[in-house]
């Protein structure tokens, strides 16, 4: 299916997505569920990592999990949860590799969720930081960059404009390290989880598959690989298709801007965000950058702008914007975060899915 069909595939689902679906976006009827998982496979799901050259006798039992969330179409959301979590410190909690992170990702919640039930400044940033740090990453790169915690462990790159912003949450993040590094947590784990535990903060937020294990690096990141927001929209494309990310995991992306604020973009309307619900998790963002005119009190980035327009971006945003749109969206997003919360991580066999520390998702506030 190409791009440009997406949006026939997709429409006739949506609209008969039942209420019952939307009480749990985890689940979706078949006919838009085969249509995502067409459309992403037919632009050619690549293997990251080590899992791009080991057999598959050789995966493990989250390697498995992992290739087949990356190229079989596989939802990458989870409804996991811990039933009993040992005291921190206990011998049991110290044979459980992810009993140490549900102590993270509830100290993490706290930060995350402000007292109106909504998604705080903090969580926004956690997300942007998530992005940030793995984005530096490219096919053209090899083993050097992405997901490895260098944003925060290498100096230089906060002296990048493109990460302007960071200050408040880069401070945050090495008094977590620091805290927690003991119990062998990474920094690279630590920002990622941290994203998606905001993710999941914000109402209405997928609980997207979570994995730990990730490898530290003190070296910056090559320069020049985050995307500018005043790029035209084809260069955007190629650039997201060089960290192995197509259209439509781009489109599904893009939809993290529902939560932020921009600050230099417009530096009169410092904090202006980029929908008029930013403390949710909602498809409004994709309503409002396709309209005709931006809500009095939004910014609208100009990248979202264009790749909104764009023909193989466009249907995406389109199936997202309906009245259903919202199932479609956390199925899309999970999977494309997975893949971009593992580039540049070499040891994706080797990982360990502790998903289930997350905290539940939010449907009332």
């Amino acid at each position: 299916m190409k791009a440009s069909s997406i949006a026939t595939a997709l429409a006739g689902g949506t609209v008969i997505l039942s209420a019952a679906v939307q009480a749990h976006p985890g689940m979706m009827n078949s006919t838009v569920m085969n249509a995502l998982k067409e459309a992403d496979r037919n632009e050619r799901g690549e293997l990251i990592g080590d899992l791009q050259w080991l057999h598959p006798e050789e995966l493990s039992s989250v390697g498995r999990l992992i290739r087949s969330i990356l190229v079989d179409g596989l939802d990458a959301q989870s409804n996991q949860y811990y039933g009993h979590v040992p005291p921190l410190g206990s011998v049991a909690c110290a044979r459980d590799t992810c009993c140490v992170w549900w102590y993270i990702a509830d100290e993490m919640t706290q930060l995350f969720r402000g007292s109106d039930g909504q998604c705080t400044d903090a969580a926004r940033s956690a997300i942007r930081l998530g992005f940030h740090d793995a984005a530096g990453w490219s096919k053209f790169t090899g083993d050097f960059g992405g997901a490895d915690g260098s944003i925060v462990l290498a100096p230089e790159e906060m002296r990048r404009q493109a990460n302007g912003g960071f200050k408040e949450i880069v401070q945050q993040y090495k008094f977590w390290y620091s805290r927690w590094s003991h119990f062998g947590v990474s920094m690279a784990d630590l920002i990622q989880m941290g994203a998606n535990v905001a993710t999941v903060v914000c109402p209405l937020g997928p609980r997207v598959r979570s994995f730990v294990g990730r490898r530290d690096s003190f070296i910056p990141a090559p320069d020049g690989l985050i995307p500018s927001p005043f790029d035209p929209a084809d260069k955007l494309i190629e650039f997201f298709r060089a960290k192995t990310i197509q259209p439509l995991g781009l489109a599904a992306l893009l939809g993290a801007h529902s939560t932020s604020r921009q600050r230099f973009i417009v530096p009169s309307r410092a904090g202006a965000p980029q929908d008029s619900t930013p403390g949710v998790w909602d498809v409004l963002f994709y309503r409002q950058t396709l309209a005709a005119h931006a809500a009095p009190d939004i910014v609208r980035l100009p990248s979202d702008i264009i790749l909104a327009q764009h023909p193989h971006i466009f249907p995406a945003f389109k199936t997202f914007a309906g009245p259903n749109g919202q199932a479609p969206w956390d199925f899309a997003y999970a999977r494309a975060y997975v893949r971009l919360s593992l580039l540049g991580v070499f040891n994706v066999n080797n990982l360990t899915d502790c998903t289930r520390v997350l905290p539940a998702r939010t449907f009332h506030w």
